[in-house]
C-alpha cells in the first residue's frame, strides 16, 4: 500500500503556515519586479548599444564605399562574426548582435558590403553594459533577500501575536471545559472598548460571556439543589419516624421501603452539591488498600469476590475511598450480573460484573446524573458521586466493557 506523505506536526499552526504563506507571496512578488526591472534595464542597456553600433556601421559603410581605409574595429567577413548576423548581411540587410570576441562581451553591427555576398561588420567593447546588468541581478537578489527576509520576520510576529492570543483562548476554553468556570480570558482589547476591536477580541469576549452564563446557571442550580436536599431531610426525617410506628405488614414495609429510598436520594443529593461546589478537603492517611477493599465488601452484604494481585498501601482519604468502592459495587450488583469480581493490583482496582456492559454514552462521555437505560432501576447518581469523590481524591476512575461481555470500572489511585 503506497503511504501518503505527512508533513511534521510543527507545520500545522497558523504561525507556520501563515509564515509559508508570506514567503511565497514575498518570492512571487520579488521575482516578478526583479524581472521587470532586469527586463526594462537590459533592453535599455542593450537598445543603446546597438543605437551606438547602427551608427557606427553606417560611418563605415560610408568610409568603405568611398574606398578610406578601414578601422581597426571594422572590417569584411571578419572572424568571430555571428553566423546569424552573418547570413541577415549577405541577404543586404542591417543588424546587430551581442556576442563574443576573445571571449569578451562584444555588440555587433554587420551590413552588406557591396555587391556580393559579403558582410561589412564592425564590433566594440559590450563588457561595461554585460558588467552593469551583471550588477544589476546581484542587486536584485540580494535586496529580494533581504526584503524577503525582512517581511517574514515582521509578518511572523504579527500572526505571532495574533496566534498567541488564539492560544491563551483556547488554553482557557480547556479550563472551562474541564470544570474550572472561574477561567476567563481577559484580552486587553476586549477589555477596552475604545480599542479597535478584532475577531480574536470577539471571540474572547463571546467565551468570557459564556463562562459567565454558564457559571451562574451551574450556581444557580447547584443552590437549587442544596436547598431542595436541606429542605426534604426534615419532613423525611418526621415520615421516617411516622414510618417506624407503623403496625408491621406488608403496607408498612412498602412505605419504609420509599422512605429509605428518598432519603438515600436526599443524602446523595446533598454529597452531589457539595461535589459541586469544590469545597471538598481531604482527610488523607496511610492506608492498606486489601483490607479496606475487603471491608467495603462486607459492608455490601454481596457475594462479591476479593481477588488480590498485588497489595500495596495507599495516601488517600478512607471515607471517600470507601464511598467509592461501595458505590462500584452496589452498581455492579444493581446493574449487571453475577458473578461480580473485585481485582487488587497494587494501586488500580477493578470492579467487573458479567452483565450486559455499561451503556455506549457513560463509557464515551462518563457517567450522568438522572440517565439510566434499558429500564433500569435507580437515578444514575451512584456513579455521579463515584466518580465525584475519585477526582476529589485525584484517582482516575474509567469505564469500560469487557470483550467476552461485562462492565468493567477501573479505578487507578495515586500513589508516591
Amino acid at each position: 500500500m503506497r503511504r501518503s506523505l505527512r508533513l511534521p506536526r510543527w507545520t500545522a499552526g497558523l504561525t507556520w503556515k501563515a509564515a509559508a504563506f508570506i514567503a511565497v507571496m514575498c518570492c512571487c512578488l520579488v521575482a516578478l519586479l526583479g524581472a521587470l526591472v532586469h527586463v526594462s534595464v537590459t533592453e535599455q542597456t542593450v537598445g543603446e548599444a546597438r543605437g551606438r553600433a547602427l551608427d557606427r556601421l553606417a560611418d563605415v559603410t560610408t568610409a568603405y564605399e568611398s574606398g578610406d581605409r578601414l578601422p581597426p574595429d571594422a572590417g569584411v567577413d571578419p572572424p568571430g562574426l555571428p553566423a546569424r548576423l552573418r547570413e541577415l548581411a549577405e541577404d543586404g540587410k542591417r543588424g546587430t548582435m551581442v556576442g563574443e570576441h576573445d571571449t569578451h562581451p562584444t555588440m555587433w553591427a554587420a551590413g552588406p558590403a557591396g555587391p556580393g555576398r559579403r558582410a561589412l561588420a564592425v564590433r566594440f567593447d559590450y563588457a561595461q553594459g554585460a558588467h552593469a546588468i551583471a550588477a544589476l541581478d546581484r542587486a536584485i537578489v540580494w535586496s529580494s533577500a533581504l526584503a524577503i527576509g525582512v517581511t517574514l520576520l515582521v509578518g511572523v510576529f504579527a500572526v505571532t501575536r495574533v496566534t498567541r492570543r488564539l492560544h491563551a483562548t483556547a488554553r482557557v476554553a480547556r479550563r472551562i471545559s474541564a470544570g474550572d468556570l472561574d477561567a476567563r480570558v481577559d484580552d486587553p482589547r476586549a477589555q477596552d472598548p475604545t480599542r479597535p476591536q478584532d475577531e480574536v477580541a470577539a471571540v474572547a469576549d463571546a467565551l468570557d460571556t459564556m463562562a459567565s452564563s454558564l457559571q451562574g446557571k451551574l450556581l444557580s442550580e447547584q443552590r437549587f439543589t442544596a436547598d431542595v436536599a436541606h429542605e426534604l431531610r426534615t419532613p423525611l426525617t418526621g415520615l421516617h419516624a411516622a414510618a417506624e410506628l407503623l403496625p408491621p405488614g406488608r403496607p408498612t414495609e412498602l412505605v419504609r421501603d420509599r422512605v429509605a429510598t428518598l432519603r438515600t436520594l436526599t443524602e446523595d443529593l446533598l454529597e452531589i452539591s457539595r461535589l459541586d461546589s469544590g469545597g471538598e478537603r481531604l482527610e488523607l492517611d496511610s492506608e492498606p488498600l486489601v483490607p479496606l477493599a475487603e471491608r467495603v465488601v462486607r459492608a455490601s452484604g454481596t457475594d462479591t469476590a476479593v481477588r488480590v494481585v498485588r497489595g500495596t498501601r495507599v495516601e488517600t482519604d478512607r471515607r471517600r475511598l470507601e464511598r467509592v468502592l461501595g458505590n462500584l459495587v452496589a452498581n455492579a450488583h444493581k446493574h449487571g450480573r453475577g458473578p461480580v469480581v473485585l481485582t487488587l493490583d497494587g494501586p488500580v482496582v477493578t470492579v467487573r460484573d458479567h452483565g450486559d456492559g455499561f451503556p455506549g454514552y457513560l463509557v464515551e462521555h462518563g457517567p450522568q446524573r438522572f440517565r439510566t437505560e434499558g429500564g433500569a432501576r435507580g437515578h444514575g447518581l451512584g456513579l455521579t458521586i463515584a466518580a465525584g469523590q475519585a477526582e476529589v481524591l485525584g484517582a482516575r476512575l474509567e469505564f469500560g466493557n469487557a470483550p467476552d461481555g461485562g462492565a468493567v470500572a477501573t479505578l487507578t489511585l495515586p500513589q508516591d
